[in-house]
């Protein structure tokens, strides 16, 4: 997909390293990078061997300048697979250009030719530039519902009781 200089394109085997590289950048910008545990091996395993997740790249005339990392999930109350996007960064120098949208609009008319119920995604309510982007495609904000987690250590212990 290209839209003016912008092009839109999978990521390779070989570029795990960057797709960890733009998690990181993310998770700093997200002010939560202690949190990310993920090494390259983990993630070529997770996307290009065991295929739980897809990531699209976002360039402009052969650099990469942003990404998205989605998988399917499932709705019960639509009865269809969905899109759900984990991640969606583009470089602080990038943003307010239109690749976050481009990206957007890129794997909205995916989930559409793969037949998806939905497209969903989180956001933090910090961060005001996203939340006026997602506005402005017409994304609804789902307030009356929070995430849970239980994260690696509260889930072990959970499953051994």
């Amino acid at each position: 997909m290209t839209d003016n200089k912008i092009s839109i394109r999978p990521a390779k085997e070989s570029e795990a390293g960057k797709i960890l590289e733009l998690i990181k950048r993310l998770a700093e910008y997200e002010k939560c990078l202690d949190e990310v545990v993920a090494d390259e091996a983990t993630i070529y395993h997770s996307v290009f061997v065991e295929k739980s997740a897809e990531v699209v790249f976002a360039e402009e005339d052969g650099k990469i300048v942003g990404f998205a990392l989605f998988f399917h999930n499932f709705s019960t109350f639509v009865g269809r697979k969905g899109l759900y996007i984990e991640d969606l960064f583009v470089i602080p120098e990038k943003r307010g250009l239109g690749y976050g949208k481009t990206l957007l609009k890129y794997l909205a008319k995916l989930a559409v030719k793969r037949n998806c119920g939905r497209m969903e995604w989180i956001c933090l309510d910090w961060n005001q530039p996203a939340l006026n982007v997602y506005r402005s495609i017409g994304a609804i904000p789902m307030d009356e519902w929070t995430v849970q987690r239980l994260d690696e250590n509260s889930l072990k212990e959970f499953a051994s009781k």
